[in-house]
């Protein structure tokens, strides 16, 4: 291989200096345009590290001197998103919400608003499209606890579900007929009898026979004596096809013997008004929202086993 540099007769231009099996590289320059491209791209990183966030730190980034950040950036546009929405907000929480619902564009406002509040907040529990799980409702149908008209809703958002330190919260309390005590295993798979029978999910026997005296003495003063529930009280209706545990024999089981205690935050204490009330609107236009009671309708008519 020889080392020594000559200009290459066809071209004219002067090789890089190295052969290899008769085969020479020519050392062409790079275009002038391009070289200075380059420079420039030099000249700019360098005016980028001095004004911007360039170099990683261990818990940080250099700062650079206009002081700009995507965080603060992205501060900046949502507020301004925020004084756009300040309006709706504040009309969202001026009337009580009944009369917010009543108008469309304020309706519109807060189901759009809901929707996107509840895929933040909600969804960990009740699913994306609010179907719910096994202990979670599903909030699609028209089967409520404590009430499904717009004010029931954002109550029980407000002041949530069986949170003890809370005196407003929703609450019921089921007791555990078989870890008490208060019923034997054998009459426990009668009271499970007589519940399936009368959902409709079993025809009755003599074991439901012996279970429907069974509830009577124990589940009457909840449930009633159809076994409708009880709305004030949080009983849930047994005699629908919706069970919030399930309506096997082996959930009914487990349900009676051990009871059950389900919880909901109480999101006044971490989301303001105006998004709650967005939120109660969202889960009202789901599909199973009732209308808001007449003065004359009592709260003792139960319809269902909803956040339970």
């Amino acid at each position: 291989m020889s080392e020594h540099k000559y200009v290459d007769k066809a071209t004219g231009t002067e090789t890089v200096g190295h052969e290899w099996d008769g085969i020479v590289e020519l050392d062409t320059p790079m275009p002038r345009w391009w070289v200075w491209t380059f420079y420039a791209t030099i000249v700019w990183g360098i005016a980028y590290m001095i004004l911007y966030p360039a170099w990683p730190l261990v818990n940080s980034a250099t700062e650079g001197v206009l002081g700009w950040t995507s965080r603060g950036e992205l501060q900046k546009e949502m507020s301004a998103r925020e004084q756009q929405l300040e309006p709706i907000r504040a009309a969202l929480v001026a009337n009580d919400i009944n009369s917010v619902a009543a108008n469309e564009n304020l309706r519109n406002q807060a189901i759009n608003g809901g929707a996107s509040a509840f895929k933040v907040h909600c969804v960990q529990c009740h699913g994306s499209g609010a179907s719910g799980f096994k202990g979670y409702p599903n909030l699609n149908d028209d089967d409520w606890l404590w009430g499904g008209d717009l004010e029931a809703i954002e109550y029980t958002l407000v002041h949530g579900i069986r949170q003890p330190d809370h005196p407003d919260t929703r609450f019921s309390q089921m007791p555990a007929f078989g870890r008490d005590g208060i019923l034997q295993p054998n009459e426990i798979q009668d009271v499970v009898s007589y519940v399936r029978t009368i959902s409709g999910d079993e025809r009755p026997s003599p074991a439901s026979e012996r279970g429907a005296v069974l509830y009577e003495a124990n589940c009457t003063i909840c449930h009633g004596a159809d076994g409708k529930g009880d709305r004030f009280q949080g009983a849930p209706n047994l005699t629908d096809r919706i069970a919030l545990y399930g309506r096997d024999r082996a959930s009914l089981t487990e349900t009676i013997t051990n009871s059950r205690y389900g919880v909901m935050p109480r999101w006044s204490e971490r989301l303001d008004p105006a998004t709650i009330r967005m939120l109660a609107i969202y889960v009202h236009s789901l599909g199973g929202g009732e209308a808001a009671p007449q003065p004359d309708e009592t709260a003792e008519t139960g319809t269902g086993d909803e956040q339970s």
